[in-house]
């Protein structure tokens, strides 16, 4: 199996995931700030450094790696516009550069459901700056584009399934509706699984729709 390099590791999928990596016998290499190592997981190796400076950590991604990269800021919300140009984009950049030089194997960023949206147009506008740049390193990647994710810590957006319910009855909505659909943390976690334990594309691009279904589209 191909060894794991993860940015995100503590996050509210990150941490998940790699317990379900670390399971199945995955060698996962995370990447954290100081202090943030004990909210790792056992059976991880922490890297402790600066995800906006590859210098700090370009020698730790082990070769032929799949890189994921999953740093962000929690808890998206338009005001928030900011720090998602100074974290979420910085540090898709510095991923982004240091991958290409690691000459890892596979490189899967988790997006956003790229249906305009006034409400979260800064932080679609930032992921799809990050989507074009990973593009430019021509690595063999992976785009994964979400919506909502429901689970532990995550429930509010529970409230908006009576709204996604008449929505799809309006033909004028039933598309757009269809593109935020709310997914599930499970859901999402199967598709990264997935996602790693697939041959790597050149690129692939997976979204809400797929992740529904549990399926991945042609390549």
């Amino acid at each position: 199996m191909s060894p794991i390099f993860i940015t995100g590791g503590t996050g509210y999928i990150g941490k998940r995931l790699i317990k379900k990596l670390v399971t199945r016998g995955y060698d996962v290499t995370a990447l954290v700030r100081k202090g943030s190592e004990k909210r790792l997981p056992k059976g991880v190796r922490a890297i402790i450094a600066d995800p906006f400076d590859g210098s700090t950590f370009r020698e730790w991604i082990p070769k032929n790696a799949i890189y994921i990269q999953l740093l962000g800021v929690p808890h998206p919300s338009p005001r928030k516009k900011a720090q998602f140009r100074d974290i979420d984009l910085k540090s898709a950049k510095t991923s982004a550069d240091v991958a290409q030089q690691a000459a890892v194997a596979h490189f899967i960023y988790l997006s956003v459901a790229m249906t305009p949206s006034k409400i979260m147009k800064d932080f679609q506008e930032v992921r799809q700056e990050g989507e074009t740049y990973i593009r430019s390193k021509n690595l063999p990647s992976t785009f994964i584009r979400p919506w909502y994710v429901l689970g532990p810590g995550h429930l509010w957006p529970a409230f908006l399934y009576p709204a996604y319910a008449v929505a799809k009855l309006v033909p004028s909505l039933k598309q757009k509706a269809g593109a935020y659909s709310i997914i599930t943390i499970g859901q999402v976690l199967k598709t990264l699984l997935h996602v790693i334990e697939s041959p790597p594309p050149k690129l692939r691009i997976i979204e809400v729709k797929h992740i529904k279904k549990d399926i991945l589209p042609s390549i």
